[in-house]
């Protein structure tokens, strides 16, 4: 075997190890699951997530997951826990401790801490013979039968479980609370995600120039227009109505079927029922207008009045494309 075919068999092996401990995990799903999920929609309070080592790499990732789809959530790690961090769990808040062992020494010592404070606890093990199984009020197996590591040793399957039972809670959660795509776009604002989510035509049409002309107008300050707006593009206007637009391609045909322009106007070359938009479109949705049509500018409308141009290198320019 090559080094690379060797190297795929190993990373082929290492993905089918952890696909079938997730698949597995359907079957350990029980009673105890629903009631989790259920007592975590009813608190009043947050889910406080812990683990130490790679199991607390995994909590802060479920704890980013839950916040992100409308479950307040933090993270604590075990060791800070009995060192003076104790107080980040507060009256009403739900605690979930993960542990692929569930008899770790912070765990251990941090158990009868939260037993003190009365705040229910979840355990996600993959022991249910552990000290974390028999004191947690609800307990999520997260049993797999090996570590993808060959020796059996470096955390792997077991987290990539604990990452999967994580994003079932929250799901499960996310889709109780009928969280919608709107709502996730409040807690995503940033970056291209949220700008899907929440950016419209009228967020972009109001930055760019209104190039528009008159029916009769010139075919040279058509040209000007176009020039002056930098859109490559320009509505026409009757009676302050758009019948039609006028492109950089428009010009271009023009130039090619006429040797002299002299007495061109607007409606002439004009193309009449052009593509628009309603400026409270998203402009994910205008963009694949653009795409689908092939074209480079969409006119938007307010309520059937012209509002402006939203051109494709303003999707680009927002990181939408």
């Amino acid at each position: 075997m090559s080094d690379i075919q060797s190297i795929l068999s190993i990373a082929k092996r290492t993905l089918e190890t952890e696909s079938k401990a997730i698949y597995n995990l359907i079957g350990q799903l029980d009673e105890q699951f629903a009631q989790t999920v259920q007592h975590i929609f009813d608190s009043k309070g947050r889910v406080v997530v812990s683990g130490v080592g790679k199991s607390a790499i995994i909590a802060s990732k479920i704890v980013a997951t839950l916040n992100s789809t409308g479950t307040p959530a933090i993270f604590m790690h075990a060791a800070d826990a009995i060192h003076g961090d104790l107080g980040t769990i507060q009256e009403d808040d739900i605690v979930i401790c993960l542990s692929k062992s569930g008899n770790t020494p912070e765990i251990k010592a941090l158990l009868p801490l939260i037993k003190i404070g009365k705040n229910k606890l979840v355990g996600v093990t993959g022991n249910m013979d552990s000290i974390l199984a028999k004191q947690a009020d609800f307990v999520l197996n997260s049993y797999v039968e090996k570590e993808a590591c060959p020796n059996n040793l470096a955390p792997t399957t077991s987290t990539t479980a604990q990452m999967a039972l994580g994003d079932a809670l929250a799901i499960c959660l996310l889709e109780l609370r009928g969280f919608s795509s709107s709502d996730f776009a409040k807690y995503h604002p940033g970056g291209a995600l949220g700008k899907k989510l929440y950016l419209r035509v009228a967020d972009i049409v109001i930055n760019n120039q209104k190039p528009q002309v008159d029916i009769n107008t010139s075919v040279k300050q058509v040209i000007v227009e176009i020039s002056e707006k930098m859109l490559g593009v320009t509505a026409v206007m009757d009676q302050g109505k758009v019948v039609g637009i006028v492109t950089d391609g428009d010009i271009r045909r023009m130039l090619s079927k006429h040797d002299n322009i002299s007495n061109l106007v607007a409606k002439d070359i004009m193309t009449s029922n052009p593509k628009s938009v309603e400026v409270d479109t998203l402009a994910v949705k205008a963009l694949n207008l653009l795409q689908q049509q092939g074209i480079s500018q969409l006119l938007a409308f307010d309520n059937g009045s012209y509002a402006g141009v939203v051109h494709i290198h303003n999707l680009i320019n927002e990181g939408i494309l």
